[in-house]
């Protein structure tokens, strides 16, 4: 049986004049810490990831994830250089981006969140309202890129997106105009499909928008 470890993610602040906790600890917090933490763990393929179990429990809000002891040992030393360097810009972009995403929560609703696994306690990372966890500026230019996939849906009441399932960029989102979806005379839902979309690049780390 695979050896399992935890993380855990302590939140704490007021809601009003009460002090957090799970009963008052609104669920969108939930939904986007629980995203956060998979791309902080699994900024790539998550279609091989382990599972991973989730909890909630007092003392403030402790958000407690338990999976595979590999991807744990993994995060602990990923918290261990962020302590180190002060610094974010060394993640991978989703990793940055989750951080950056609990960075701004900590500031608009001024909660402090508290980092820490099961494998070494000592190791801990705060991020608070006066911390400034955010990725520097860094260069983007104009790209062509090629996506294959599976389309999975296609649409949207205010902007026309294509949904595309790859192997290489995961679930993505594509802008397309809606005259091209209206003149489409095949069904191409669920079937696997090339695209040629125009982005950007970040010319340091690749990332694509």
């Amino acid at each position: 049986m695979e050896k399992k470890a935890k993380i855990e993610i302590r939140v704490s602040g007021k809601e009003g004049n009460i002090q957090l906790t799970p009963s008052n600890y609104d669920i969108k917090y939930i939904s986007r810490i629980l995203q956060d933490v998979e791309d902080i763990l699994f900024p790539e393929n998550k279609k091989a990831r382990p599972l991973i179990a989730y909890d909630i429990e007092k003392g403030s809000v402790r958000h407690i994830f338990t999976t595979a002891t590999q991807t744990v040992i993994g995060f602990s030393a990923i918290l261990e250089k962020i302590n180190k360097e002060k610094s974010i810009d060394f993640l991978q972009p989703k990793t940055a981006q989750a951080i950056e995403n609990l960075q701004k929560t900590a500031l608009k609703k001024q909660y402090e969140f508290q980092i820490k696994t099961s494998i070494d306690e000592s190791v801990k990372l705060s991020i608070t309202p006066t911390t400034a966890y955010y990725r520097k500026p860094l260069p983007w230019s104009e790209a062509e890129f090629y996506f294959y996939g599976t389309l999975k849906d296609a649409g949207g009441k205010n902007k026309a997106n294509i949904h595309l399932d790859t192997d290489d960029y995961g679930y993505i989102a594509i802008e397309t105009e809606k005259k091209l979806l209206q003149d489409l005379k095949d069904n191409l839902l669920y079937k696997e499909i090339g695209l040629r979309a125009k982005g950007r690049q970040n010319m340091e780390t690749g990332e694509i928008d």
